[in-house]
């Protein structure tokens, strides 16, 4: 069966974003961004993958799940597949149905869209946040990776941002840039 991987990025003081979803505060160094974009290349935006040059096929996912939030930024620059080739699916209320045949706006229940999929075949699927659905996904994630950078936010989007509830997860390991960036692999205990 597919696994939920929640792959993401968090201050010290577990905030994913700032408090108007600003990430580019986050210190990338090169050897950091090399590691990712050859493991995780299709985490990587199409729009950006095109920019930098980064022709890689995905590697270890063959869809993504996202709130609004994460995909708001790529409606906004007119984006409607903003991790192509993935299969997108965008669980919100509030977003209409896009014009894209790899994007469906899913505004019902998210865990019975993520079990739906986990029993499809296919790779792992790559859950791309915000906190809240994080959160309401909790029972559903099977794996996190976890890019701790060295900075505290003071503010923002949390990287899980719901209803108090302790949920074990093993670490499984670890590897530190030269900025200090650490990337923490956990398996649900």
């Amino acid at each position: 069966m597919r696994k939920l991987v929640y792959y993401v990025g968090t201050s010290l003081d577990g905030y994913i974003a700032g408090p108007g979803g600003e990430w580019d505060f986050y210190p990338v160094g090169s050897d950091l961004s090399e590691y990712m974009n050859t493991r995780f290349p299709e985490v990587v935006p199409a729009h950006v993958r095109e920019a930098i040059g980064l022709e890689a096929a995905p590697v270890r996912y063959d869809a993504v799940v996202m709130g609004r939030g994460t995909y708001e930024p790529a409606m906004a620059a007119g984006i409607a597949s903003p991790y192509s080739p993935l299969r997108q699916y965008v669980v919100s209320t509030t977003v209409d149905a896009v014009d894209h045949p790899d994007v469906e706006v899913h505004s019902g229940d998210p865990v019975d869209l993520v079990r739906r999929l986990k029993h499809e075949d296919g790779k792992d699927i790559y859950l791309a946040g915000g906190g809240t659905l994080a959160a309401a996904l909790l029972a559903e994630i099977d794996e996190m990776i976890v890019k701790l950078y060295p900075v505290v936010a003071g503010d923002g989007v949390r990287m899980f941002a719901g209803d108090f509830r302790p949920t074990s997860f093993t670490l499984t390991g670890s590897r530190t840039f030269d900025n200090g960036t650490t990337v923490l692999n956990y398996d649900r205990t």
